[in-house]
This record gives C-alpha cells, structure tokens and sequence, in this order.
C-alpha cells in the first residue's frame, strides 16, 4: 500500500497546532521554514499539493499575550482573526523563499456541504493548483464554532480530499501515529504501520482528547480517515517532527500510520454520484453527445436538446438520450435557466451569451456517472 503514496499525484497535506505554534509558544518558523522546502521538493517532482493548516487561534493567543485558552467563543475566534494575519504572512515569506506563491482559503463545512459553494471551491482551488499556486486552508474560525468546539480541521482535511479529489492525505501531528493503545497508559501499546482505513475497531485505539492547544487528538485523526476513505484517499499520519516526513512518506516510507481506502478516489466518487444524489432535474441530449458520455467524456452544452426542472448550480441532474432512456447522472455547472439559453451551443459561446462562465463543461466527467 506504500507504493501508491509513492506514485500519488495530488495530495493534501495537514498540519496541527502543537506543530504550527511549537506547543502554543508562537508560530514555529523553522518548522514552517521545513515543510516549505519539502513541499517546494515535492512539486519539483510533478505533485500537487494543498496544505491545511490549523494555528490561527493558537497564534492569536500568543500575539495577543493570552497563556491559557479562553472558553467564550467570541474570544475564541476575535484570537482567530488576529493569528489568521500573523499566519498568512509566516507561509507567505517561506513559501516565497523557494518561488512559490500562496493562496489563502478559509473554508466553512458548510462551503462543502451546499453543492453550490461546493464547485465554487472545487473550481478555485483546482485553478490555483494549475496556476502552480500552493493552496493553504484553514477553517474560518472567525464565523464559525466548529473547528473550537471540536478541533475537527484533520476533517476539514479530509474534505478538501475528497473536494479536489486526492490520491493522499497526509495528517502531520505531534504523535508518531496510532497505537493500539494510548502509549502514555499502556506500555505494551504498539504503533499500527498500516490499517485498512474502514477498520471499526481504529476507534477505540484512539480513543482520547488532544492538548490544550490542540483540540482534536488522535480520535478526529482516524474519523478524518474513514471520512477520506468514502472518496477513495489514503491517509497517512505521521510525526511532524520527524526530518524530513513529508519526503520520506512521498517516497513510500513506512513512517507512521497508513490507513488506506479500499476503493480508488474515482471508483467510490462514483459510487457516491450513483447512489446518494436526488436528481433535481432532467438533460435531454442528441445522440452525439450520448456517444460522447459513453466514450469517457465531458458534457458540454452543444448536446443539450432541452432540460426540465429548476435546480441551481451543482444539483444533481439525470441525463436521458432522445428515446428517453436514462445515460448518466451528474452535478451540473449551471442553473436550469443558465441551462436553457445556453443549450445548442458551443462551449465558447457560454460567455457571450450569460455575460460570464464558471466552466466550459456543462458536467465534467469527473462528477458524472454513467448508468
């Protein structure tokens, strides 16, 4: 299972607060300064990498003079706007040391679970990532609650996984891995090497809270995997403080803990796609596009007959041909209204007509799934 994180071309990469704000004393430059190099090493070598970093609450306290965690959320997240800034500013500078630009994402669950929000995201880090960009995320701690109450960015990381579709996350932690036991209260606790990531009995392994600093702790780590594992990402988790991790676990390493999915990141995205969408609307196509949808391809407007319904962006559609019969499923690009003026047409005239365009795909064949 190694292997396929040696060969995995897109990968997402977490890193905790213990390690972003050595252990809450401020933000850890040097270890920041590291995982710039690797990640600058790993592109060099093809791969695409976005990074997801927890640390704004964390360094907010200690630019703020604060030495214990407050309990009032509005404190909590007044500490997030501050160390938001501060951390920005420290990725950009060593990010920038090896050429590289940064973007700045901050992201709700709920971004992730509107399909609309969805594909805005989908589409903007998916662009920064071809623009050679390096994509750094963090929930935004400001407006919401649940990264405070829960310490759940290790599932914020799985769900970016699952958005732009990686082959691998990588879950850096102040912890070697899982153990079969808390090793702290259990000497004969060992680290688990590899797991298969739907594994029921992971949970009870971790069982435990993080640190004051970080919240989560091994528990949110293993739910984040089996959350990855439904889209088909193997996750990896692993010492942050060990030289050179990310190079080492890219490299197919057997450091940390693997816990791989059982199905590849397209086969179960399908899956998803076949049976857990309501269908808000049907697309009637001409038979040329039917052939195209048959041979692998994308659905661009130029093979839409008519469509029936009202859904907005990202709803999920069914695709009939011209004798009625149902070819595919998919999350469409467009409203039903957008939909309608721009059917017949071709791909380039999208914008000329609607005054904009989001994608030249109608439905792109990575979120459609034939019948």
């Amino acid at each position: 299972m190694r292997e396929q994180i040696r060969e995995a071309r897109r990968l997402v990469v977490k890193v905790g607060s213990a390690l972003v704000t050595d252990n809450g004393r401020g933000l850890a430059l040097a270890a920041l300064e590291d995982w710039a190099r690797q990640i600058a090493a790993l592109r060099r070598e093809g791969r695409q990498i976005v990074l997801v970093s927890s640390g704004a609450i964390a360094a907010g306290m200690q630019r703020l003079g604060w030495t214990t965690r407050p309990h009032e959320t509005h404190a909590l997240q007044a500490a997030a706007a501050v160390g938001q800034m501060g951390l920005a500013q420290a990725y950009e500078g060593v990010f920038s040391a090896h050429g590289l630009k940064t973007a700045q994402v901050l992201l709700t669950h709920e971004d992730l679970s509107d399909r609309t929000r969805y594909l805005n995201a989908r589409s903007t880090i998916a662009t920064l990532l071809d623009l050679g960009v390096v994509p750094i995320i963090n929930e935004n701690d400001t407006v919401v609650t649940d990264e405070i109450k829960f310490g759940d960015n290790d599932t914020l990381g799985a769900l970016v996984a699952n958005l732009i579709e990686a082959d691998t996350l990588i879950i850096l932690t102040d912890q070697q891995g899982l153990y079969t036991a808390d090793p702290r209260k259990d000497p004969d606790a060992t680290l688990v090497s590899e797991a298969r990531a739907e594994d029921t009995t992971l949970e009870a392994m971790a069982g435990g809270a993080g640190t004051g600093i970080s919240r989560g702790g091994m528990i949110t780590k293993v739910r984040a995997a089996q959350r990855g594992a439904r889209s088909g990402t193997h996750t990896c988790i692993a010492s942050g403080r060990e030289p050179d991790a990310l190079l080492r676990l890219a490299k197919g390493e057997a450091l940390g803990t693997l816990l791989f999915a059982s199905s590849s990141p397209l086969a179960a995205r399908k899956q998803w796609l076949a049976d857990h969408l309501q269908l808000a609307g049907t697309l009637t196509l001409d038979a040329g596009a039917v052939r195209a949808l048959e041979a692998g391809r994308s659905l661009l407007p130029v093979g839409v007959v008519s469509v029936e319904g009202e859904f907005g962006r990202g709803s999920a559609v069914a695709c009939v041909g011209p004798d009625g019969r149902a070819i595919a499923r998919g999350l469409c690009n467009y409203a039903s209204r957008e939909v309608a003026r721009i059917a017949r047409h071709a791909s380039h005239e999208i914008e000329s007509i609607l005054g904009y365009v989001d994608e030249p795909e109608l439905i792109h064949r990575d979120n459609l799934v034939l019948l």
